[in-house]
């Protein structure tokens, strides 16, 4: 991307969490500050979407229209994107109940970066992939002609460039952990590690249907399985954008212990999940730990 504000500032931090939950274990902790790599699309957001914008503005594409929940943080990203670029977004919106309300945080963010919104019935946005179906939403959203980001940003485009996240981490840990929402990030991640590492996603949605979604993608990208990964279920906490009490607590104490600020709905559940398997006895004493930031609050 040769935007001058697009740039990004790869390779991100990568700097030791010292914690004794972790230490007592004999396993050391490093956190990936992916969240620094931009000041606007932080961490896997700007992996996933500076392939799909060098696309999107090479092709001639007159606007970018993508889909997110009411408080998607790639929707974020794209509206902040496009007005970088000074190119027109538009965001399809999952739950047409919220049409008509008083936005939340997340949602005016996206319009005060001049993203239009278009909110869906939930039916109609689970169909978003079925040519008819997005045919009808690229009319009805005023989208017509524009550039498709998938849901989360996660294409054959967006694992190219996860790849290059996985390639910085090459020999720097055993095992490198992210959050994971529709899985792009994991499956690029996993196939730029080197071949004695692994890659392990803490999906922050319950419904247990990653795993054939990143197998698919890898297809989509790289013709077929790439790297080693496994999922570690049972850490959504009630599902997408649920923080719980416990959950928030947790968060509050690790930045007081770090002096990082933690987003909840992603990187407060992997690091949670880490910490949970480790006291669990998951990694082997003498196992170095990578935890991807990818957003900040």
């Amino acid at each position: 991307m040769t935007h001058p504000e697009l740039r990004p500032r790869p390779p991100s931090p990568l700097v030791e969490a010292a914690d004794e939950r972790f230490a007592a274990h004999g396993v050391r902790l490093l956190l990936k500050r992916d969240d620094l790599v931009h000041p606007e699309l932080p961490g896997n957001k700007w992996r996933k979407l500076a392939p799909n914008l060098r696309a999107a503005v090479e092709g001639g594409f007159p606007a970018l229209l993508t889909f997110g929940g009411a408080y998607s943080n790639h929707l974020r990203a794209t509206a902040a994107a496009g007005r970088l670029l000074g190119l027109p977004t538009v965001g399809v919106v999952r739950g047409d109940e919220l049409a008509g309300r008083p936005l939340n945080e997340s949602l005016a963010r996206c319009v005060a970066d001049g993203m239009r919104l278009h909110f869906v019935s939930r039916s109609e946005y689970r169909r978003k992939a079925e040519p008819e179906a997005l045919a009808h939403l690229l009319a009805a959203a005023g989208g017509k002609g524009a550039y498709v980001v998938p849901e989360g940003g996660s294409n054959a485009l967006a694992l190219r460039g996860c790849l290059e996240l996985g390639r910085e981490l090459r020999g720097m840990a055993d095992v490198v952990a992210v959050a994971c929402g529709t899985g792009g990030t994991l499956a690029g991640l996993a196939a730029g590690l080197a071949p004695e590492q692994r890659a392990v996603g803490v999906p922050v949605l319950a419904g247990g249907f990653l795993a054939a979604e990143i197998r698919s993608l890898q297809q989509a990208a790289f013709g077929g399985p790439a790297g080693a990964w496994t999922l570690a279920e049972g850490f959504h906490h009630g599902g997408y954008a649920r923080v719980p009490a416990p959950l928030e607590s947790f968060a509050a104490d690790f930045e007081a212990r770090h002096g990082l600020p933690i987003e909840r709905i992603y990187v407060a559940k992997l690091l949670w999940a880490l910490t949970a398997l480790t006291e669990s006895g998951a990694f082997p004493p003498g196992s170095t730990l990578a935890a991807v930031i990818t957003g900040r609050p």
